[in-house]
């Protein structure tokens, strides 16, 4: 038996260039990325440092911007990039396939945000 979920969470044409979505799965708030070369990316929802929602902030590039302090982080690694953030996001694989985003929501990867 395997733990992956993978959990369609948005059509890919409901995200522009430099830009993100919020999904909300259960309990959890994630947010959804699409960069400027197209690719597609999905971290925690919520910034690490003051818990506001990432998809009301900033996509430049590869970089989020949080909307409240302008902490920002890496998209593909979750890596913080700026204080007042300096813990980094928990990212999470990405597949597009018929036109749909999902996100594998079964523990993120390795980029988990998690102090070790």
């Amino acid at each position: 038996m395997t733990s992956e979920q993978w959990v369609k969470a948005c059509a890919a044409s409901d995200i522009d260039r430099e830009d993100v979505v919020r999904f909300d799965c259960g309990e959890s708030t994630y947010a959804v990325y699409r960069t400027e070369d197209d690719g597609y990316y999905a971290t925690d929802g919520h910034c690490t440092h003051g818990r506001f929602h990432l998809a009301d902030g900033l996509v430049t590039g590869k970089t989020i911007e949080c909307p409240k302090h302008n902490g920002r982080f890496d998209i593909p690694t979750g890596e913080a990039k700026r204080a007042p953030a300096c813990v980094r996001l928990r990212t999470y694989p990405v597949r597009v396939d018929g036109g749909c985003v999902y996100i594998r929501i079964d523990g993120g990867d390795a980029s988990t945000g998690d102090a070790t």
